[in-house]
């Protein structure tokens, strides 16, 4: 990809880590305190259980280099402003999945350069080794994620009427926007699609559906209510792939890596579609 697209999915990032700022309060990170069990059962999905599952499928898959690390960028960036609007039309716990959000975007800026550098390590051919620039990277993820989330909640804060006003039309950019960064990757990638789609369609689905599997069982084990446990569901199965694939454009320079990515994020909505139809079909409370 040319750096024009670079800058155009950093920017796009940042328009939706923007919204999401606009959504979020400090109680929001205070939230650790008042639902320690929950958020401690769904930061151990996140951070540990997902890259875990991400490496497991990768292996037992036999994936190719670029499949494999870009399952594994995948996994190491959870959450997203997307899971907020999913949880809330599953009825499950809003304030639990935007804590968790918020929690996970601040841990993911130390925990992404190191899943992705053992992920290279790992499944790279030696003659195709390529070293991440951890300094570098952190420094992207905080121009791209920490401070658009600080604007936002500063506005929300400074002035909170505007941000009420801007939060429902940023939510809609951000969800046109991710739509057009899937395209654009897709049609960017059009001359190697076709080739690797077959085996990259594959484990995106299961990373989905095992974690939002795994989060749900998890939060059972720990008697959480029913909502809490749809949003750990979620927050657990819905990743960050809008970051996953400006990561693999910008910081490594290397659009394969975000096919992934790119087909994880048009996959992602019809399993959480399911949930979504069985809660208001079931009529689960």
């Amino acid at each position: 990809m040319t750096s024009l697209i670079g800058i155009i999915l950093a920017i796009s990032l940042m328009i939706i880590m923007f919204g999401m700022g606009l959504s979020l309060t400090i109680s929001d990170f205070k939230r650790v305190v008042t639902y320690p069990k929950a958020i401690f059962v769904g930061l151990t999905c996140q951070m540990i259980l997902l890259p875990l599952v991400g490496y497991l499928i990768a292996i037992m898959l036999n994936l190719s280099p670029v499949m494999a690390i870009g399952l594994m960028m995948l996994a190491a960036c959870p959450g997203g402003a997307t899971s907020n609007l999913l949880t809330h039309l599953a009825k499950g716990d809003l304030a639990l999945s935007v804590s968790l959000t918020a929690i996970a975007s601040l841990l993911s800026i130390a925990t992404i350069p190191f899943i992705i550098q053992f992920a290279i390590s790992e499944f790279s051919n030696e003659d195709q080794m390529i070293v991440v620039d951890s300094f570098s990277m952190i420094k992207q993820l905080f121009i791209i994620i920490i401070i658009p989330i600080g604007v936002g909640m500063f506005v929300k804060s400074k002035f909170s009427k505007f941000a009420e006003k801007m939060e429902k039309p940023v939510k809609s950019a951000s969800a046109i926007i991710f739509s057009l960064v899937v395209v654009g990757v897709l049609f960017s990638l059009r001359d190697v699609f076709v080739e690797y789609v077959a085996e990259a369609g594959l484990p995106s689905i299961l990373l989905n559906v095992l974690m939002m599997a795994l989060g749900f069982l998890a939060a059972l084990l720990f008697k959480l209510p029913r909502p809490q446990a749809i949003s750990i569901s979620i927050e657990t199965g819905i990743q960050n792939a809008t970051l996953a694939i400006t990561l693999a454009t910008i910081s490594l320079n290397n659009a394969e890596y975000s096919i992934v990515p790119a087909i994880y994020g048009l996959l992602m909505f019809f399993t959480a579609a399911i949930i979504i139809i069985a809660r208001k079909r079931l009529g689960v409370r």
